[in-house]
């Protein structure tokens, strides 16, 4: 009896053990996994570049201006607002989670995330700066000269090490443990029936031949409007503007569904405030599917279970500038 019943516990911890691997491997969504800075100077270097306006010309914008991780890692804009007031030509990406994606940007433009931070800099509608500037704002702060020594050794501050802290700490700014993440995981209580009857429908429905993985999203280039044309003024034209391939117009990198409740408005355009409306947009649009309301409604419930614990860390302190910093410009 008392071999059996080790033989019995042995049976059903193996059995509960195994359930999560099972789970995960059998459907098209799978867990985000924590991160860990690889360099914590590095991390340190790059939080402290994230938030600094100096990156800009008039010393009032930085990367948190478009990419507010305080809300949810976009601007919840149509469009962001560059230097000047200047009107963005297109709806801010979260950065949460963005090292997942295949490339950054819409159209997938800058292929990871060092090569994405350097444009905002230099973008005469967004920083509207010079990476000459930037590098030369940067060496006349002592505290930076010493934090950059500290991260890369001998050689000082150029653009290349400039973008790549930056990445060092928008890499880690991933959003694990939401509530579908620990239902993956085993717990069959982290959501409602509602939300449960929600993911089967967008399963089923066909949503996650584009919108799978880890993100839920942000590994494929898709067509915007494939049983019905979207309608838009967004003058943007997607993978064509990088490839020059007229089959790439209105070909967009797929965004991520992770923390979607907090990223409105919706599509490259920035057009759509609900996701309501966003469900059964994209329910026409690509699927040519007209969910019912309370189908629209349970899709919408469990949309919202993808968003999971926001990155928490302490907000740095910049370093001051010093005599012979170069003065913001923010009216010219």
């Amino acid at each position: 009896m008392f071999l059996f019943r080790i033989f019995l516990w042995s049976v059903l911890s193996f059995s509960l053990v195994s359930q999560v691997p099972w789970i995960q491997a059998q459907e098209p969504i799978q867990p985000i996994e924590e991160m860990t800075p690889k360099n914590r100077n590095l991390f340190e270097l790059g939080k402290m570049l994230y938030f600094d306006p100096r990156l800009s010309k008039s010393g009032f914008i930085s990367c948190n201006s478009c990419h507010n991780l305080s809300m949810g890692g976009s601007d919840n804009l149509q469009t962001s607002i560059g230097h000047n007031w200047t009107k963005g030509p297109i709806n801010a990406p979260t950065v949460l989670n963005s090292s997942m994606n295949l490339a950054q940007f819409w159209d997938g433009r800058a292929k990871d995330l060092k090569e994405q931070a350097g444009g905002p800099i230099a973008n005469p509608g967004e920083m509207a700066f010079t990476h000459e500037l930037a590098v030369d704002v940067l060496e006349s702060i002592p505290q930076y000269q010493t934090l950059f020594q500290q991260s890369f050794g001998e050689g000082g501050i150029n653009i290349d090490r400039v973008t790549e802290a930056i990445a060092a700490f928008e890499e880690t700014l991933v959003t694990p443990d939401s509530r579908f993440d620990q239902w993956l995981r085993g717990d069959e209580s982290a959501l409602t029936a509602d939300e449960l009857k929600g993911y089967q429908i967008f399963k089923h429905s066909g949503c996650v031949a584009c919108h799978n993985g880890p993100a839920v999203g942000g590994a494929s280039y898709q067509k915007m409007g494939v049983f019905e044309p979207y309608q838009t003024d967004n003058p943007a034209e997607g993978r064509a503007a990088v490839t020059g391939i007229d089959a790439d117009r209105f070909m967009f990198k797929v965004p991520t569904l992770r923390n979607v409740e907090l990223t409105y408005p919706y599509f490259h355009d920035g057009a759509v405030w609900t996701l309501e409306e966003a469900v059964d947009l994209m329910g026409r649009l690509q699927l040519g599917r007209s969910f019912k309301p309370h189908q629209n409604a349970r899709i919408v419930a469990f949309l919202k279970t993808l968003t999971g614990r926001q990155p928490t860390f302490q907000i740095p302190v910049l370093p001051p500038s010093s005599n012979s910093t170069p003065r913001p410009k923010p009216f010219q």
